[in-house]
């Protein structure tokens, strides 16, 4: 085996046989890496996800609840775009071939070995980390009210302002324009809100929006340029309260 790693990266662990779990995560401490008490559920690993987003998951696949690990995997592609491994003792087709369409960034077969483990971990870790370097480098680049987006061989000069609400479709986002283009990126909510300015708000799991062109509330949709944005319940009442309604 390779040296351990020299700094602490945080994995997170959704296994649901509490004896598995117990075993894989001192495992992953002896490995080096940092690793919080595992999650059971579902419901659990979506929790600690949002109080902490770690570098990478390990997913079992198959839960005794109504939600599986597939589950978890569509929910971190959508809003939070990190690496994940699943974990699994089933490699029927029909599995693996669910599996594939949340691409993973490795498929661990129990019962594994350490040293697959360790390896698995650090190639997706290395993978993940390449491309993101490709994708601010060569595809989407921010230059101060702008951002440059690829289509095709060209970058276009998309102005902030100009967007007038982003809609997130699994690892992709579509910025929809004033002027009815749109522009597909690759990119999560988590990656671009860091370069958003303050005109932009959440107000939906698959939705941002431009404040500047709000224009109206209607039940479960806000109208932002003419056309209709859902809004969850929590925002809606956020946005109600943070503006004067006559």
């Amino acid at each position: 085996m390779k040296d351990q790693p020299n700094y602490k990266v945080k994995i997170l662990v959704l296994e649901d046989e509490v004896i598995i779990a117990d075993h894989l995560v001192e495992t992953l401490v002896e490995l080096g890496y940092e690793v919080p008490e595992a999650c059971l559920s579902y419901s659990e690993a979506v929790s600690e996800i949002k109080k902490g987003v770690p570098d990478l998951a390990i997913i079992d696949i198959n839960l005794s609840g109504r939600k599986t690990g597939i589950d978890l995997a569509h929910f971190i592609n959508e809003d939070y775009h990190f690496p994940f491994i699943f974990l699994t003792s089933n490699t029927d087709k029909a599995t693996l071939e669910a599996a594939k369409k949340v691409a993973p960034a490795a498929f661990l077969v129990k019962p594994y070995q350490k040293e697959d483990l360790y390896t698995s971990i650090e190639v997706a870790l290395f993978n993940f980390a390449e491309q993101r370097r490709r994708s601010l480098n060569k595809e989407n680049l921010f230059i101060k009210d702008a951002l440059f987006v690829k289509k095709k061989q060209t970058f276009h000069r998309v102005e902030l302002k100009d967007i007038l609400y982003i809609e997130s479709s699994h690892i992709y986002l579509d910025l929809v324009l004033q002027d009815g283009e749109r522009f597909t990126i690759r990119s999560s909510f988590a990656q671009l809100a860091d370069k958003l300015d303050g005109r932009f708000e959440r107000v939906h799991r698959g939705y941002f929006i431009n404040m500047d062109h709000l224009q109206g509330i209607s039940g479960a949709h806000l109208i932002v340029g003419g056309l209709e944005v859902p809004v969850s319940k929590a925002h809606r009442e956020r946005i109600l309260k943070g503006i004067q309604v006559s």
